[in-house]
């Protein structure tokens, strides 16, 4: 090999690269903002089960920015890039239910697991459009899926009467 031969960034077709790229695009941006969001309920929930909803929103928070990390990469490996930038997921992503200031555990819980099954509808449209397309992004999809699934019954097994 000569030092002027090139070696493509991915073995992927490339008409596969930007169909994987364009239904993983939004699932990275939900991920960002549930990450963001979720982190802003953890700050500020209250109730006599704060403890507990406290440290799970740290476990959501944490889960999310790594599913957005594994979709994210997944991408950037097929040789394309991702626009995660703050004001592209405020422009991408529907206002937030996450109150600003102190609430209730029963409504910041409702809340953020609304945001969870925004991300979902986003993730399981990207396992649909994959099928044909790119298995092995299908698979980090419906790697996605289970843990957001497991996020949300921890989360509503919290939705307690305060």
């Amino acid at each position: 090999m000569s030092t002027t031969d090139t070696i493509p960034t991915t073995a992927s077709d490339p008409t596969a690269a930007a169909a994987v790229a364009q239904l993983l695009s939004p699932v990275v941006l939900g991920l960002q903002a549930l990450t963001i969001n979720g982190k802003q309920a953890h700050w500020h929930v209250r109730g006599s089960n704060f403890v507990g909803v406290h440290e799970l929103l740290d476990d959501v928070v944490t889960h999310a920015a790594d599913f957005a990390d594994a979709a994210a990469e997944r991408i950037v490996a097929l040789g394309l890039p991702v626009d995660a930038r703050l004001g592209t997921v405020a422009r991408a992503v529907p206002t937030t239910a996450v109150p600003a200031g102190f609430t209730r555990s029963t409504k910041i819980i409702a809340a953020v697991v609304a945001e969870i099954d925004a991300v979902l509808t986003d993730v399981r449209a990207a396992v649909d459009g994959l099928d044909t397309i790119d298995p092995a992004s299908q698979d980090v999809a419906i790697e996605i899926i289970r843990g957001l699934e497991k996020d949300r019954w921890f989360l509503l097994a919290h939705d307690t009467a305060d």
